[in-house]
């Protein structure tokens, strides 16, 4: 962490930046953070710039064009908010970003409003409003602890923070969603192993977005969780240029389940600004999901999802109705009618549908 990758000069350490990321290394001060650590810049090509890996952290320049989709808080987090930096969206779920920072600061993050900015870090205080809030709501029993990377914290706050859900009689479930596994694998040590491992059940969700990050390194980590009676689950984001073709989705989840991790989610990318140029048509990430159907084990497949304020809605044809005008309209699990804008595709779009204006939502 203290080695973590923040400046031009420290870039070229590990390769030579084009004009185009020299540029948006100087044009994305002060608007999106950006670091890498160490671990993850030696699986970047120092060469090719379109690189799976480097393309994930290096900031481009086209994170500044403009964006006439991209949003700050595409699923109403904010809104949903009852104390700072808690999301009660579910009735038996929140979301507790307990931290804001993060290892490295992926190009595409929901949270790109919030990692690394110092007004959402929490002091003790706070979360313990946040804790006495779960405690006051019998109805909750499923606490996520994301961020930001909940295992940026130490092993005394890390404790302390389970130590207190524990406490909480209602609380069945605690998942940790952190990508540390996949960018400093260093971090999941024995003794953070021993923390999580006396607070059980613990779940982890991890984000491994291609195969070259499979690593030793990293199997080693997963499998100290595991050990640990820690079950790890995955949670991808569809990235243009990165894995959406079938060939590097299926190499992914096989080597995610010879990990003994199972792929969970496969995530539609959010509307978040600066992101344009990541985003993948929702028939891309189909046509993706119905190639994989029957060539992987079932257990290895996971469930292409797009999460919006009306909860996550399963891209498949169960709930997609079609493309209007403004992208494709789906119903939710609640009921609503959602419009994601998205891109068309080249070819293969979606039927058109007329959608009613009552009860719609765009």
């Amino acid at each position: 962490m203290r080695h973590r990758i923040r400046s031009e000069e420290a870039l070229r350490d590990w390769l030579e930046p084009t004009a185009d990321e020299s540029a948006a290394i100087e044009a994305t001060k002060g608007v999106f953070q950006w670091s890498i650590t160490p671990y993850y810049a030696s699986l970047m090509d120092p060469v090719d710039p379109t690189c799976a890996i480097r393309r994930q952290v290096v900031p481009l320049t086209d994170e500044l064009l403009p964006d006439g989709i991209g949003l700050e808080d595409p699923l109403e987090e904010v809104a949903n908010s009852p104390v700072k930096n808690l999301i009660h969206n579910y009735g038996d779920r929140v979301a507790f970003c307990v931290t804001s920072q993060c290892a490295i600061y992926c190009r595409y993050c929901l949270r790109k409003r919030m990692v690394g900015e110092a007004e959402f870090m929490m002091r003790k205080d706070e979360l313990r409003e946040a804790i006495a809030y779960i405690a006051a709501h019998p109805e909750i029993r499923d606490v996520l602890l994301t961020g930001g990377d909940p295992l940026t914290l130490g092993e005394a706050n890390i404790d302390w923070l389970l130590t207190e859900l524990r406490a909480i009689d209602h609380v069945d479930i605690i998942r940790i969603g952190s990508r540390m596994p996949v960018k400093l694998p260093q971090r999941i040590t024995p003794e953070l192993c021993a923390v999580l491992e006396k607070h059980h059940p613990v779940w982890v969700n991890t984000h491994f977005n291609h195969p070259k990050e499979l690593t030793a390194e990293a199997g080693a980590a997963i499998d100290r969780l595991l050990r640990a009676g820690v079950p790890v689950g995955n949670q991808t984001v569809l990235l243009k240029g990165i894995n959406d073709d079938v060939g590097t989705m299926r190499a992914l989840c096989e080597g995610l389940v010879r990990m003994r991790i199972r792929p969970y989610y496969l995530y539609q990318a959010q509307l978040i600004g600066g992101t344009e140029h990541l985003r993948t048509p929702i028939e891309i990430g189909m046509r993706i999901m119905a190639a994989l159907q029957g060539t992987l084990t079932g257990f290895a497949i996971p469930r292409y999802i797009l999460d919006t304020p009306y909860g996550k809605v399963p891209l498949t044809r169960d709930y997609i109705l079609g493309r209007t005008p403004e992208g494709v309209a789906m119903k939710t699990t609640r009921g609503e009618i959602w419009v994601e804008a998205n891109p068309a595709p080249e070819d293969g779009a979606l039927p058109e549908v007329t959608l009613p204006f009552f009860g719609s939502a765009l």
